[in-house]
């Protein structure tokens, strides 16, 4: 079987749990070579191990550190063909009137600037790759980018900011002619470790399964590898055409108005 990322170098940045590693593991089965970062050392080291993809400690928010994920990537493959910006959190988030000031800049600093300084960093590899400028970009923004959460202030207000991030990094490496594509992803309620830890933890496990496989009108859970599937594609040639796009991957919760 054809592997559509052949030949084709990836970042990933969170890539130790959930999303992220589902695509570094991904990626690396459909034949690209991996740099991966997060904080999690212990849990790098074990997947760098299992799918021989290189791990950077690393926070996306840590600007100086930028610098040595470059140099990681441009001195291990010499290219960067494929970006996805997974870094997230919602952590120490609440409503607008109980956030706290130091709250709402920990999730900004992580969600938008780390997303920003990805962004920046492989486009700069991205246009010294040795057959000219190329490139594809995701951002995983969230379906709580297209409809906010009461309890989550500071989170849908990252995660709606991430659309316009990448329009605009979408249109300006259009118009400067660079071949990059920047495109963004709406992942609804996905089967990640977080998400079945919630459930574990809740005290009517079955209750909370069954409201959360309801925010779908298909009526389950998606899937880590359903979301691979579609960043995959964006970060094939497959998709070359496709820039400054929304791709919502949810099972139809922010289609239409719920309890309707």
């Amino acid at each position: 079987m054809t592997q559509r990322l052949a030949g084709k170098v990836g970042l990933v940045t969170g890539g130790t749990n959930g999303i992220g590693e589902a695509a570094v593991r991904g990626f690396v089965a459909q034949g690209a070579k991996v740099v991966f970062t997060g904080n999690n050392q212990q849990a790098g080291d074990r997947i760098a191990a299992e799918t021989g993809a290189t791990f950077v400690q690393h926070a996306v928010q840590d600007v100086d550190g930028w610098a040595r994920v470059s140099a990681a990537i441009r001195d291990t493959y010499g290219r960067l063909d494929i970006a996805f910006a997974n870094a997230g959190t919602n952590s120490g988030d609440s409503d607008i009137e109980t956030v706290t000031i130091d709250g709402w800049r920990n999730i900004v600093d992580i969600n938008l600037t780390g997303s920003m300084l990805t962004c920046q960093n492989a486009i700069a590899l991205m246009k010294a790759n040795p057959e000219g400028s190329s490139g594809s970009i995701i951002i995983n923004s969230s379906i709580n980018g297209i409809l906010a959460l009461a309890g989550d202030v500071t989170y849908s207000t990252t995660k709606g900011a991430l659309r316009l991030l990448a329009k605009s990094v979408a249109v300006h490496c259009a118009k400067a002619g660079l071949n990059i594509r920047c495109n963004t992803i709406h992942p609804g309620v996905i089967e990640t470790p977080l998400i079945l830890g919630a459930i574990a933890g809740a005290p009517d496990p079955a209750a909370a399964r069954t409201m959360l496989e309801n925010v779908a009108p298909m009526g389950r859970l998606g899937r880590t590898e359903e979301v691979i599937a579609l960043v995959t594609y964006l970060a094939s040639d497959d998709a070359k055409f496709v820039t400054g796009a929304e791709m919502v991957i949810d099972g139809g919760s922010t289609a239409g108005l719920p309890g309707v």
